[in-house]
């Protein structure tokens, strides 16, 4: 049975809590990122705003979630249409005011200003109609695009040990 169609048949079970994600401030302005499965990863910010850049920004890390949520969905709903999409790349870049993060401004948000994402097909045998259908359907089922774009309620509590 498909996910489709098992999550159709039991809605009751298709919400749930998505894993953590825990950074820990290691030196600087470098963390260390673990998941409760082993997951691992460093972020580091640019020696712009103060950081080492000892490792990929979390803002990179977004647009890398971005990048490849959007290929995976591709890739998904191209085997679902049973269209050959030949090759695929997913570009993903946004521009950001360092004012923002650095509180020089008060207007500036702290985030990016704007994103684009960029999809190519390479050596593809599907029409360009198709090919953009699966690209837009891809982009607006993506969790990670859908939650930058919607602006998802987002709560900070704050503990002391």
């Amino acid at each position: 049975m498909s996910a489709t169609a098992y999550l159709s048949a039991h809605q009751d079970e298709a919400r749930y809590v998505d894993s953590p994600a825990v950074a820990v401030l290691e030196d600087g302005l470098r963390c260390r990122v673990s998941g409760p499965a082993g997951e691992d990863l460093a972020t580091d910010m640019p020696s712009s705003v103060g950081g080492d850049g000892t490792a990929p920004s979390p803002g990179w890390f977004l647009r890398a979630a971005e990048a490849s949520c959007v290929a995976t969905l591709i890739a998904m709903r191209s085997a679902v249409l049973g269209a050959d999409v030949g090759s695929v790349s997913v570009t993903v870049d946004s521009e950001s005011d360092d004012r923002g993060i650095l509180g020089l401004d008060p207007s500036t948000p702290a985030g990016p200003l704007a994103g684009r994402v960029l999809v190519t097909f390479v050596g593809s045998s599907a029409a360009e109609p198709l090919l953009h259908e699966i690209a837009t359907w891809a982009f607006d089922h993506c969790p990670v695009t859908d939650a930058v774009r919607r602006a998802i309620p987002l709560e900070l509590r704050v503990e002391t040990e």
